[in-house]
């Protein structure tokens, strides 16, 4: 009794809301209230194994599979979703829709033979500005959802690079081709990586840590993300 009162003190000043629209939360919602999961703008890319994603990397560089949760637009409660995730400190909603989606793609055969997940890792001086790495927490999402492991050791950051918003594709290029560096072990070779990351844009950044990842032998690489600004 006394912790329900207190939770229902807690809500009243501290009130929890969906980061898609502002409403105010029910008891059974976590971050997004169920109207805005009903209409998430997901792009059902994880069913389709040609997808248009499949294209950003076509004659570049090796992908297995390539999928993103939702369609990225602005305005959107995909945009406001990213946001609180990178910006707003809510990491917690990172892991959520990682679970989420991880349920969705361990359906489809293709990413069942995924052995590990790997995050796109943070500088350390940007990922202690910030507190976290909120791609990590999409792969704690993802391994939870999907019952694989994730790892941290395999893909490592030696560069601090600014920020790849309102960079051209070249400039995004230019900016992160050689920020990555792969950490190889004997009992990462021949398996199929999982790499994730919170949003696919030009492909740039998920380019330069593939390349490095396939110096590693007999690696087999896909992409994932929360939302791709491609459409």
């Amino acid at each position: 009794m006394k912790n329900k009162t207190l939770n229902n003190l807690l809500s009243f000043f501290y009130p929890r809301l969906c980061v898609g629209c502002g409403d105010a939360l029910q008891q059974n919602e976590e971050h997004l209230c169920l109207n805005c999961m009903m209409h998430l703008p997901e792009t059902n890319f994880h069913k389709e194994a040609d997808n248009p994603l499949t294209n950003i990397f076509a004659g570049r560089v090796r992908v297995q599979e390539v999928a993103a949760l939702l369609f990225y637009k602005k305005g959107t409660s995909a945009q406001h979703i990213l946001h609180a995730l990178k910006y707003k400190g809510q990491k917690e909603l990172g892991a959520y829709l990682g679970e989420y989606y991880g349920k969705l793609l361990i359906q489809q055969p293709r990413f069942q033979q995924i052995d590990y997940i790997i995050p796109i890792p943070l500088h350390p001086k940007k990922q202690r500005k910030r507190g976290y790495n909120q791609s990590e927490w999409i792969a704690k999402g993802l391994s939870k959802g999907m019952g694989k492991p994730y790892r941290t050791d395999v893909l490592s950051r030696a560069q601090f690079t600014e920020t790849q918003t309102k960079k051209s594709r070249f400039s995004r290029w230019e900016n992160v081709k050689e920020v990555f560096v792969a950490n190889e072990t004997d009992d990462i070779r021949g398996k199929h990586l999982l790499l994730c990351d919170d949003v696919l844009t030009t492909g740039a950044t998920m380019e330069a840590a593939i390349q490095q990842l396939q110096t590693i032998p007999d690696i087999t690489v896909s992409v994932v993300t929360l939302a791709t600004a491609q459409f």
